[in-house]
């Protein structure tokens, strides 16, 4: 009886390890990166607008070089959202009171992706918090527009140009 118990779980644990293995296999990382420029004449705690150029995705030989095609990808969520000031040199993200980014794509709606409020970093790079959205037809397509909310707690004197690092983890079923 002992030997048939001992039998059982190993078999059970054997069987959750090799699914977890094959989850791994079926999982990978798609990244891009879009710029949004801060304007100077942005006003100060209104909510402003930025609309960035299209991001042209890889996605299409991300997916064959992870052995799946967009048709069996199964999840898409974004894993990390990171915010750096490239330009001027030494900005810090202390001007900024909030920030939100959407998704959106020709054939589908805004949803969004990531934000910060109640911002109160003194550094040139922030993470944003995912909404946990689940952004399969967003990735599968060809290009995708990001549009920026921000809200400023000081005036820019010179435009602030912001580079978005995007991470989209993603669980596909293979070939």
């Amino acid at each position: 009886m002992k030997s048939k118990l001992i039998a059982s779980t190993l078999l059970l644990s054997l069987f959750f390890t090799s699914c977890d293995a094959i989850d791994d296999l079926l999982s990978f990382t798609i990244s891009n990166e879009a710029s949004i420029q801060i304007k100077s004449t942005s006003p100060i705690n209104l909510p402003t607008e930025i609309i960035t150029p299209d991001v042209t995705t890889n996605s299409s030989a991300e997916f064959k070089n992870n052995k799946t095609e967009a048709g069996l990808v199964k999840d898409v969520k974004l894993k990390s959202l990171n915010l750096t000031i490239t330009t001027p040199d030494g900005k810090t993200f202390t001007f900024l009171k909030s920030i939100h980014l959407y998704i959106s794509t020709t054939d589908s709606d805004e949803i969004e992706l990531a934000y910060q409020d109640n911002i109160t970093e003194t550094t040139n790079m922030i993470e944003l918090i995912s909404t946990n959205a689940k952004l399969d037809k967003y990735i599968k397509a060809d290009q995708y527009k990001i549009r920026t909310q921000v809200t400023l707690k000081e005036t820019l004197t010179k435009d602030v140009t912001v580079k978005a690092d995007m991470k989209f983890g993603v669980t596909a079923d293979p070939f």
